[in-house]
Order: C-alpha cells, then structure tokens, then sequence
C-alpha cells in the first residue's frame, strides 16, 4: 500500500459499498487473500484489521490476492487519476494501457518517456506498489478474461491474443489472478446484457468480441454522439442516434479495426473486430478515451457546483468531454476545423480520408457505407492536399505537423508530456493557442483545458456574465481546476445545445 492512499476515506466508501470509487483503488482481505472493488455487494463488510488498500489490481495480485468472483474488480473503469496525472506515473500508466510494453517492452517505455529503465521501474514501484511488468500482466489477465468469456476461441490463440508469451505463463497467471482456470472460467461465463458471441454472429459481425464497458454514473450519452456526429469524417465514423450508436474505423498496430459502441445508462455495449485479436486491448484503451469512460463525473459535479458554473452543472450532470482513438488524427481534424464553420471542418475531413485514406471492411454483412482509415502522418507527408478546397496555409500546417509526427518532434501519444506536446505544437506555422488547447483537450485526454481563444465559448460566458477578455476570464477559470475540459464543455452546453456545433 503506497502512502498517498487514505485509510480512512477508503474504508468508508468500502463500508458504504460507493461505486464511485470503483477503478480508483482496490480493496484487499487480508483474511480471505481476495481483492474487491469497493461497492463489493459481499453482505458481510471485512473488518479494518482485515484490510489493505492498493492503488492497482497488479499491486494487490503482487502481494498475493486473487480477484473476487463476485465483484469483478478487473471489469471496473479504469481510474481518473490517470487522466489527471501529467507526471511520469500518469504518463507511463497511459502508455502501459495503449499496449506500450508489448509493443516494444519496458525498455521501449522508459524510451519513450526519457528515463532509464531502472528508474521508471524504481518510481512505479515506489507509487504504485507494482512494477511496469506487472502492471501489464494485470492487463493482459483481464483483455484473457474477456476472450475467454466472450469468444470460442481456443485457449492457445486467447493467450497469444492477450500477450502472454506461452500457453503455461497464461493458464498459470488466470489461475493465479481469477483462481480458476480458463476452461472454468468459460463453462461458467454469462455475458452481459444477454450478449456473446453467437450473438454478434447473428448481428452480422464475423469474428467479432463483443464487451461490456465500465462506466461511472451519471453519464450523458446524447451529447456525445451529437459531438462525433457532427465533427468526424463521414467515411470514418457514422452516427445512428436512434439506437445511441456510433461506428467507426481504427487503426491498431498490426492492422486495421472495426468498433461499434452502443452507449447506455449504465454501460457501454462494444463489439470489436480486429484484424489481429493481439490489438483488443489498445483497442479497447483507445475506444475508452473516445467516450472519456474513466471520468469522475461525481468529482466534476462537487468541484464545480460551488463556482459560477453551479447551476449548470446541477442541469447537466454526467457531461463527458470527447476525445480520440489517436492523436494525429484529431490533430488534423483539428487544423481543418480553424476558422471555419464545424460543417465545413467535416466535409474537409471528409474529402481528406477519401482521398488518402485506405479502404477497409467493417465485417457487417451488405453495408452501404465505403469505410476508410484515417491516413497517417507517413502518407500526409508526401499527399497534395490541394483539391480539398482548403487554403494554401492550411495545406502548409498539416504537411508540417504531418512532418514533425513522422520526424518524432511531436508526441501525440497517451503518454506524451503535455506541457512539451503544447510548446512544440505552437513552434510550427499556423498552430496557435485555440488548436494547442483542444488537441490538448481531446487527443491528450487533458482535463483541465480551457480555451480562451475559443470564439463559441467566448460568446457563451459573455451570455453568463463572465468576462470576455482572455486573460481575465483565465483567471476566473483558475478556480474550475482540476477540471477546466468539463467547465468548457459545461459553458458551451448553456447556450449552444446541439454539441455539434462547438469545437
């Protein structure tokens, strides 16, 4: 148990079985040697003697626990801390869930974050009470679990899927982590929501998973799809707004992808088809920061309602701030988006993947819609982007912020530093500080963007008696931190209702 953990706050949220503090830490019993998320519904609470804390289910499986059966710590959202954290241990976790370690192992890491391996290992030990290797072997225990439950694939292609590197150090951890084994864990999985994978089958979806994603309540699932709806290109995602449904295109590191994600209440239904099972947990990761599924939007509503924005956060409670499954292309989507009208800015992204993005299949039987992956830094490097109708300069920003990605002189990444990513974004040519801050705000995942700049929200706290002028009203906004992306999103909800319309 780390030091930055409070005892007493924990167990009561334990005592009282708060599920908003689900994903933010882990609770251990000590006489049962089980781990639990702190809502547990278990009718008989442990005793404060019995119990220890962990920031992470890999430091509570480090010191001996196993999952309980009943709860499902593993299918809890992930923690806010994350998002919040600009320090290497918020960057490093953000990386650890992109897939960084099996991609290119701890080492590859640390490179990415330019401290040794020694040290990152010393610092996430240190803070987390687990190390790199660990943590991602807690991940690639729960993307197991899933496969397991929600496919028939067999246990040999699971593991390899999940990115164990043997069929024994797969069936070894799953007991260890689930005290099952994977061949019970399969008899005895019902999924959730009556889904499996006959059902995605008959849905029309070849050789797709199907998932239940976490959420924290309340949770507004209306303005998001209006967002996506109206920013992201046609050929890439398309909104069904009838059945909360949004379906898009991905790009994951060994192939092409395919995503349909119908938000609920209380969950968010997704079937995921991969042209390599290995990607389900970027895959994953990547659609989470989408729908900013780990928001703590409890947390936002206590921080905010006693600022000037109070009454708008008590009308709209559960507001999510959209982000990206990759940063290079919100960055683009970005720049097309300058100066014009959000219609525009889409039918420029539109042309831009129609032109130099590659065609793809969404595993549904006769669908109508010509899917395309966004293109990538390599091919806009070299692409004429004169026929998208857009200006000479515009052309000239993205070849160059195509450029600087490829040249590795810009981090787009989860795990980028936010603050550097800001100063590098502002040295090239037609970036300034309203495209710095909503790439901040949707491809970093930041949460505490607020965009001076932003013509719509300067008309919107105009309208609430805010100030106008950029530097006052970042001052009056210095009080909404930690939490300026959700106050943004908030103000521009006052008075403009259709999200599709703000930046």
């Amino acid at each position: 148990m780390t030091s930055t953990i409070d005892f007493d706050r924990c167990y009561r949220a334990v005592e009282s079985r708060d599920a908003r503090f689900d994903g933010w830490f882990i609770t251990a019993v000590t006489s049962t040697g089980i781990y639990c998320r702190p809502s547990c519904p278990t009718p008989i609470r442990p005793k404060r003697k019995n119990v220890a804390f962990y920031p992470t289910a890999a430091a509570a499986q480090g010191a001996g626990f196993r999952a309980c059966k009943r709860c499902r710590p593993d299918a809890s959202p992930g923690s806010p801390e994350w998002d919040l954290r600009a320090d290497l241990t918020g960057r490093a976790m953000r990386l650890i869930a992109d897939g960084c370690i099996d991609r290119v192992g701890v080492t590859g890491l640390a490179a990415s974050l330019a401290v040794s391996e020694r040290n990152l290992t010393r610092i996430l030990q240190r803070e987390l009470g687990a190390s790199p290797l660990a943590i991602a072997r807690a991940q690639r225990a729960q993307t197991a679990r899933v496969l397991i439950e929600t496919t028939d694939l067999k246990f040999s292609d699971v593991a390899f899927a999940a990115g164990f590197s043997s069929i024994r150090q797969f069936n070894d951890t799953v007991q260890q982590v689930f005290a099952q084994t994977p061949t019970v864990l399969r008899r005895a999985a019902s999924t959730a929501d009556g889904h499996s994978d006959k059902d995605n089958k008959q849905r029309g979806v070849q050789g797709a998973v199907g998932l239940r994603l976490a959420i924290r309540q309340p949770f507004q699932s209306e303005p998001l799809l209006a967002w996506f709806a109206g920013h992201l290109p046609a050929n890439v995602a398309q909104v069904d707004a009838a059945d909360n449904t949004i379906r898009r295109t991905l790009r994951t590191p060994h192939g092409a992808g395919f995503a349909e994600l119908t938000l609920h209440e209380d969950h968010v239904w997704c079937t995921i088809s991969l042209a390599d099972l290995a990607d389900l947990s970027v895959a994953v990761s990547r659609l989470r920061r989408l729908l900013d599924l780990d928001a703590d939007p409890e947390s936002v509503q206590s921080h905010l309602e006693g600022t000037e924005l109070g009454s708008l956060v008590a009308r709209d409670p559960g507001l999510r701030v959209p982000g990206a499954v990759d940063g290079f292309e919100q960055a683009v989507l970005t720049v097309l988006g300058q100066q014009v009208s959000v219609a525009a800015g889409r039918t420029f992204a539109t042309r831009l993947v129609e032109a130099f993005g590659e065609p793809t299949d969404s595993g549904r039987k006769n669908d109508p819609v010509a899917w395309r992956l966004f293109p990538t830094a390599e091919t806009l490097t070299s692409a004429d982007l004169g026929s998208l109708g857009i200006t000479g300069s515009r052309q000239r920003t993205l070849g160059a912020l195509a450029q600087a990605v490829v040249n590795g002189e810009l981090d787009l990444s989860p795990g980028a530093d936010r603050a550097r990513t800001r100063s590098d974004l502002l040295a090239l040519p037609g970036i300034g500080p309203w495209t710095a801050d909503v790439v901040a705000m949707r491809a970093l995942g930041d949460p505490d963007v607020f965009p001076t700049a932003d013509l719509v929200l300067v008309k919107a706290v105009e309208r609430l008696g805010l100030p106008t002028d950029a530097k006052r009203l970042a001052q009056v906004a210095a009080s909404w931190a930690p939490w300026r992306s959700y106050a943004a999103h908030h103000v521009w909800a006052s008075v403009y209702p259709q999200p599709c319309e703000v930046s």
